[in-house]
C-alpha cells in the first residue's frame, strides 16, 4: 500500500524535463516558448502548411481581381477562356478551405494541449518537490495563479500565434513576392511604409510589458487575499470584524483597479495612435499606386491589387499590434511559470538511500536547527534524545518551546542545521525521504478533510484496501457510530474542510487515515486536541493497542495523555532537559513536576 512508484518518477522526469528547458533559455522568453513546444515541431510544421493552403484564397483574390480587371478591358476572346480558368481556380481552393481548415487546428489544438498539460503536469510535480519552508512562506493564491491563470495565459499566446502570427507571416512572405515579381517602385514604397508601422509598435512595446508584469503582480497578491479572507469568515464574523475585512480587502481590489485602468488606457492610447498611423500610410498606398496607374507605370487592375495587399499587410500588422498585450501577458505568465520551475528550495532526493523497511530507532545527536531566513535564532540546540525501536516518546513543553520541530524533523519536513538525525544508523540527510514516509503515518494538529467521501479521505493515495482492514481501522479510530447514523456510511460525501463533521470526528477520520496505512513509525501532532474528554480517553486506549510495536512520537498539552509513554522528552528553550517515564519525573520533581502541577 505505498503510494509512491514509478508514476512518481515518470512525473519527476516530466518536471526536471520543464525545469531544464526553462533553467537553459533563462532571460530568453521566446526560446523559453520554443522549448515548450519540442517535440511538436513536426506538428506545428503541418499546420503551417495547412494554414497557408487553407488561407491561399485570400492573397489570390488580388491578383484575381486584378487580372480579370486588365483582362476585361481587353475584351478579347482569349481573355474571356482566361476569366473563366481563373475563377474556377478560385473556387477550387475555396473549396479546400473546408479540410485543410480542420487538419490546421487539428494540428496546433493538439501541440497547444499537450504543451499545456506539460506545464500544468509539471508545475503540479515542482509543487510536491518544493519544501515545506516553501510552502509555510507562499501564500496559495500565488501558487495556484501560477498553476490556473499563467498556463491558461500561456494557452491563449499559444493560440494567437499559431493564428494570428503565422497569418502575418506569410502574408509578408507572399506580398513581397508578388510585389518584387510585379513592380519594384512599389516594392520600394512598402519597404518605406511598412518599417514606421514596425516603428511605432516597438515605440510601445516595453512599457506595455512593463505594466502587464505591475498587474499581474498586482493580481497575484489579490487572489492570495481572497483566499485569505474566505478562509477567515468565521474569524470576522465571531468577532464582528466583516466590515473591517471589507476595507481591507477593498484596498486590494482598489489596487488591482488602478493598476488595470492605467493597463487599458495605456493600450488604448496605443491602439488609437496605430490606427491613425496606418490610416494614413493606406490612402498614401492608394494615392501612390493611382499615379503609377495614371502614367501607365503598372496596368489599372494592378492598383486594386496593391491596395488590396497593402491593407492586408497593415491589417496584419494591426492584428499583432493587438496582440502586444496578449502576448506581453503570455510572455509575463511564462516568467511567472519559470519563477516556480526554478526554484531552488526544493526536497531533493536524487541519488539517496532507498528504504525497503524501516525498524524505527532514531537518535537525536547534539541537533540544532533554524530556518534559512533566521540563522542567529535556533529553535532546536543541541537537542539529544534517543529513542529505541517500538518505543513511544512523548514530547511536552510549553508553546514555542520546538516540539512541533523535533516532529518536522523525524518526518523530514526539515533538516537538521547541526548534528544529526539517525534513522536505524543512517543519516535523515542521506535517505530517500519519499520511501522513508511511506513507513510513517502522521495526525497533524488540524485535520485536513478534502472534498470526497469518508472513505476516500481515509484510504487517501492507496488502493485495492481490503474491507476488513478498512472495518478495523473504523472501529479503532471510533467512527462506528458516526458512519452508522450517515445515510450513505462511509460513501457519505464531506463538504470543504469537513465543514459538515465535528472537530473531533475530523481528527478521527485524520487518525483513521494515518492508522490505515499499517505504520511502522507513528507521528501524533496534538492529535487529540479537538476531542473531548469521553473520546479523548476511548482514542487514547485504541491509539495504545494500535501503537505497540510500534515507534511512536506524541505531542500533548495534557500531561494526562502521555502518562503511559515509555518515555517522556521534556523540551524546553529548544532542549531535551528531562527524559524518562512519568513515575521517573513527577518523583524528580524537576521541569516537567512543575509543568504537571501547573496544569492540575
Amino acid at each position: 500500500m505505498k503510494p509512491y512508484g514509478k508514476g512518481a518518477e515518470k512525473m519527476e522526469r516530466t518536471s526536471l524535463s520543464y525545469t531544464e528547458d526553462f533553467r537553459k533559455n533563462r532571460g530568453h522568453l521566446l526560446k523559453t516558448l520554443c522549448a515548450v513546444y519540442k517535440g511538436s515541431y513536426g506538428k506545428i510544421f503541418l499546420s503551417s502548411v495547412c494554414f497557408a493552403i487553407k488561407h491561399s484564397p485570400c492573397w489570390i483574390l488580388p491578383i484575381l481581381t486584378s487580372n480579370l480587371i486588365n483582362l476585361a478591358s481587353s475584351g478579347t476572346q482569349a481573355d474571356r477562356q482566361k476569366i473563366i480558368i481563373n475563377a474556377a481556380a478560385f473556387a477550387l481552393l475555396l473549396v479546400l478551405n473546408i479540410p485543410f481548415n480542420y487538419l490546421h487546428v487539428h494540428f496546433y489544438a493538439s501541440s497547444i494541449r499537450d504543451a499545456e498539460a506539460g506545464l500544468r503536469l509539471a508545475l503540479v510535480t515542482k509543487i510536491q518537490q518544493l519544501s515545506i519552508a516553501y510552502h509555510k512562506h507562499t501564500q496559495n493564491g500565488r501558487i495556484q495563479a501560477k498553476l490556473m491563470r499563467d498556463v491558461e495565459q500561456f494557452q491563449t499566446l499559444s493560440e494567437q500565434l499559431f493564428v494570428n502570427a503565422l497569418m502575418f507571416i506569410l502574408t509578408i512572405i507572399v506580398t513581397i513576392a508578388v510585389t518584387l515579381s510585379k513592380s519594384r517602385i512599389v516594392f520600394a514604397f512598402f519597404l518605406i511604409a511598412v518599417p514606421v508601422a514596425v516603428t511605432v509598435t516597438m515605440l510601445f512595446r516595453k512599457k506595455i510589458r512593463r505594466k502587464n508584469k505591475d498587474f499581474r503582480g498586482e493580481m497575484e497578491t489579490a487572489g492570495a487575499k481572497m483566499i485569505e479572507m474566505v478562509e477567515l469568515v468565521p474569524v470576522a464574523r465571531a468577532h464582528a470584524l466583516e466590515n473591517w475585512e471589507i476595507k481591507r480587502i477593498s484596498k486590494q481590489i482598489e489596487n488591482v483597479k488602478s493598476k488595470g485602468y492605467s493597463m487599458d488606457t495605456f493600450q488604448a492610447l496605443f491602439g488609437s495612435v496605430s490606427w491613425l498611423v496606418f490610416q494614413l500610410l493606406q490612402v498614401s498606398c492608394l494615392i501612390f499606386s493611382a499615379v503609377l496607374a495614371f502614367k501607365r507605370l503598372i496596368p489599372v487592375g494592378d492598383v486594386v491589387l496593391y491596395q488590396s495587399y497593402f491593407s492586408t499587410i497593415v491589417g496584419s500588422i494591426s492584428a499583432v499590434i493587438g496582440l502586444i498585450p496578449i502576448i506581453a501577458k503570455g510572455l509575463e505568465s511564462l516568467s511567472s511559470i519559470g519563477e516556480l520551475l526554478l526554484e531552488n528550495d526544493i526536497e531533493n532526493n536524487t541519488g539517496k538511500i532507498r528504504l525497503e523497511k524501516l525498524s524505527g530507532e532514531y537518535d537525536f545527536k547534539n541537533v540544532s536547527f533554524h530556518y534559512g531566513d533566521k540563522p542567529d535564532r535556533d529553535i532546536l540546540r543541541d537537542f539529544t534524545l534517543h529513542i529505541s525501536e517500538g518505543e513511544t516518546v512523548a514530547l511536552v513543553g510549553e508553546s514555542g518551546a520546538g516540539k512541533s520541530t523535533a516532529l518536522n524533523l523525524v518526518i523530514g519536513f526539515d533538516l537538521p542545521t547541526s548534528g544529526a538525525l539517525t534513522i536505524d544508523g543512517t543519516d535523515i540527510k542521506n535517505i530517500d525521504l519519499r520511501s522513508y514516509r511511506s513507513f510513517i503515518g502522521v495526525v497533524p494538529q488540524s485535520p485536513i478533510i478534502f472534498n470526497g467521501t469518508i472513505k476516500e479521505n481515509i484510504t487517501y493515495g492507496l488502493k485495492n484496501v481490503s474491507k476488513e482492514d478498512f472495518d478495523a481501522v473504523i472501529k479503532a479510530a471510533l467512527l462506528e457510530e458516526l458512519i452508522a447514523e450517515l445515510p450513505d456510511g462511509e460513501n457519505t460525501v464531506l463538504t470543504e474542510h469537513g465543514s459538515n463533521l465535528s472537530g473531533g470526528q475530523r481528527q478521527r477520520i485524520s487518525i483513521a487515515r494515518a492508522l490505515i496505512r499499517n505504520p511502522r513509525v507513528i507521528v501524533l501532532d496534538e492529535a487529540t486536541s479537538a476531542l473531548d474528554s469521553v473520546s479523548e480517553k476511548k482514542i487514547q486506549t485504541a491509539v495504545e493497542n494500535l501503537t505497540k510495536d510500534r515507534t511512536t512520537f506524541i505531542v500533548a498539552h495534557r500531561l494526562s495523555t502521555v502518562k503511559n509513554a515509555d518515555k517522556i522528552a521534556v523540551v524546553k528553550d529548544g532542549c531535551c532537559v528531562e527524559c524518562g517515564t512519568y513515575d521517573e519525573l513527577m518523583q524528580k520533581q524537576g521541569e516537567f513536576y512543575k509543568f504537571k502541577q501547573l496544569q492540575s
